[in-house]
């Protein structure tokens, strides 16, 4: 009975530690104090690097330290960045905001207000649909914008261009999107950098090389590796512009896409007069060739048609024709067997043999 007793109270010295240690799963997490890190977040080294990841985010947290310089969310559902989404505790040290894989699909007017320091913005790996015109206006200081493989969803270079026209960008990333052309308009005047690779480029046409010679854009460098280049003639001022001038930074790993022939091959070691234009690869002169071989068949069967109606509509003609051939050749034969049966009769040729009887 005395050892019951002695156990009991033993077990009870532990009870109040034991409630001590399951007390924060009883109570809820509050938010986090200010300068500490976010509920759903975590500081790396110092409360300047935030990165939440995989959290399952709406919005972008509030509870953010003030002193942050680097924020990173991934993996969350922020499918809309509203208006003053993170005015309401605004970040004054803040230069790079990364929101990758996040599913943002629509960014509002002054949706980047509070963020006065903002240098750099990553909204790479989202699938944008609507951009407004006024979305990075809160962030006046903005000089890099990465939007890679961003723009697959829908197509946004109108609204991009409205959106960038009051910004003074620095670098752009557009990597892979899948463009065909150079997006001129979305270029604005002091754009250094321009990141197109993994794209669907077979070439910078005359045009677009006279656009990146506007006033504001002499200094742009342009990145273009893992484009499917072609190697035709229609690459020629490509070619030229390529070598001229040195503005693209990966252009000794640019390799052609097509022809087969040329596959693989290094666009600086190319000679111009060896790029042909046939009607595989789409050149001019291909196309004419292609043309003319079509007006010429167009042209036989014309006169193949033609022909036939003649014959139709002379039929009875033809059948009397043909049938007047055939009775003279039938009369000339009749005649040459006449002649052949004559000299070969034997008594015509004994009394030719014996004139004095």
């Amino acid at each position: 009975m005395a050892r019951r007793q002695a156990r009991a109270a033993g077990g009870g010295r532990w009870l109040p530690w034991l409630g001590f240690a399951l007390l924060p799963l009883a109570v809820p997490p509050t938010a986090a104090p200010p300068g500490g890190c976010p509920s759903a977040c975590y500081c790396v080294a110092t409360p300047e690097l935030v990165q939440c990841r995989y959290e399952r985010l709406e919005e972008p947290p509030r509870d953010l330290p003030l002193a942050v310089h680097n924020l990173s969310i991934s993996g969350s559902n922020l499918s809309v960045l509203h208006r003053s989404a993170f005015a309401s505790r605004p970040l004054p040290d803040l230069r790079l905001l990364r929101l990758r894989h996040d599913n943002v699909q629509t960014v509002e007017d002054m949706a980047l207000q509070g963020l006065p320091a903002l240098r750099t913005l990553d909204l790479s790996h989202n699938p944008l649909v609507s951009v407004a015109a006024g979305a990075f206006a809160g962030a006046p200081a903005l000089r890099t914008l990465q939007l890679n493989q961003a723009l697959l969803a829908a197509p946004l270079e109108e609204q991009l261009a409205l959106a960038l026209r009051n910004l003074s960008l620095r670098r752009l990333e557009l990597a892979g999107n899948a463009l065909r052309a150079l997006p001129a308009a979305l270029l604005p005047a002091g754009l250094e950098e321009l990141d197109l690779h993994n794209n669907s480029l077979q070439r910078l046409t005359a045009a677009e090389l006279r656009s990146l010679e506007a006033p504001g854009l002499r200094g742009l460098r342009v990145t273009l590796g893992t484009n499917p280049l072609s190697c035709d003639c229609a690459l020629r001022p490509f070619l030229a512009w390529l070598r001229a001038e040195a503005r693209v930074p990966d252009a000794r790993s640019l390799r052609c896409a097509g022809p087969p022939a040329l596959r693989g091959a290094a666009l600086l070691r190319l000679r111009p007069e060896g790029l042909a234009c046939g009607s595989a690869e789409g050149g001019e002169p291909g196309r004419l060739e292609t043309a003319s071989y079509v007006f010429f068949g167009i042209v036989l069967a014309l006169i193949g048609i033609v022909f036939l109606m003649v014959l139709y509509l002379n039929r009875r003609g033809i059948k009397r024709w043909l049938h007047n051939l055939r009775e003279a050749c039938r009369d000339q034969m009749e005649g040459y067997h006449y002649r052949y049966e004559q000299d070969a009769d034997p008594r015509r040729t004994s009394t030719v043999g014996t004139p004095g009887l």
